[in-house]
C-alpha cells in the first residue's frame, strides 16, 4: 500500500507529483464506491477524526464528515462557538483536550493564517488543513485540479 510522503496535509506547496497522483488514483477508486448501493468501505475503521472548526463553513465541514463516515472513521465534530474557546482557552489547549480522547487525526479550519502549521509542530496527530484564513485550502485546490484533470485529461500547462 502506497503512502503519502508527509504526515500532514497543510498546503499544496510541498505535495509531490507522486503524492498528487496517489491522491487522484484513490479518488478514482472512491468515485466507484459512492455510486454503489452501500457507500461505506472500512478504509478508516478504528481511526478517530476530529473536525475542529474555529470558523463556520457548512459545505467544507459536511464534505469532510460525510467522506470520513463513508470511510468508516469515528467522527467527532467541534465548533469553537460552543466551547471553552469563548472563555479564553488557547488553540493548543483546546486541541490537546480533544486529543486526550484518543483522536488520531484533526481536520481543522481556522481564521488565522498558519494555525494548522503551528499545531503540526506541537501535536502528534495528523492534521488536514480545511482552510486557514486567507492562506489556503489544500483539499479544495486538489479537488479543483482533480476536476480539471477529469474534464481535460491533464493539468500540465493549464491555467
Amino acid at each position: 500500500m502506497s503512502k503519502l510522503s508527509q504526515r500532514h496535509l497543510l498546503g499544496i506547496k510541498n505535495i509531490t507529483a507522486k503524492d498528487i497522483e496517489l491522491i487522484f488514483e484513490t479518488a478514482d477508486n472512491f468515485k466507484e464506491v459512492i455510486n454503489r448501493p452501500i457507500k461505506k468501505v472500512p478504509s478508516l475503521r478504528d481511526v478517530t477524526i476530529a473536525n475542529i472548526f474555529f470558523e463556520n463553513s457548512t459545505r467544507t465541514r459536511l464534505s469532510f464528515e460525510l467522506a470520513e463516515k463513508r470511510l468508516s472513521a469515528d467522527v467527532v465534530n467541534f465548533s469553537a462557538s460552543n466551547s471553552s474557546v469563548k472563555k479564553g482557552e488557547t488553540l493548543l489547549d483546546t486541541v490537546n483536550n480533544i486529543l486526550a480522547m484518543k483522536v488520531d487525526m484533526v481536520v481543522m479550519r481556522h481564521a488565522s493564517v498558519g494555525a494548522p502549521h503551528f499545531l503540526s509542530q506541537h501535536i502528534k496527530a495528523n492534521i488536514v488543513n480545511a482552510g486557514d484564513g486567507t492562506h489556503e485550502h489544500p483539499t479544495q485546490a486538489l479537488l479543483d485540479t482533480y476536476s480539471i484533470r477529469e474534464k481535460l485529461g491533464d493539468v500540465q500547462g493549464k491555467r
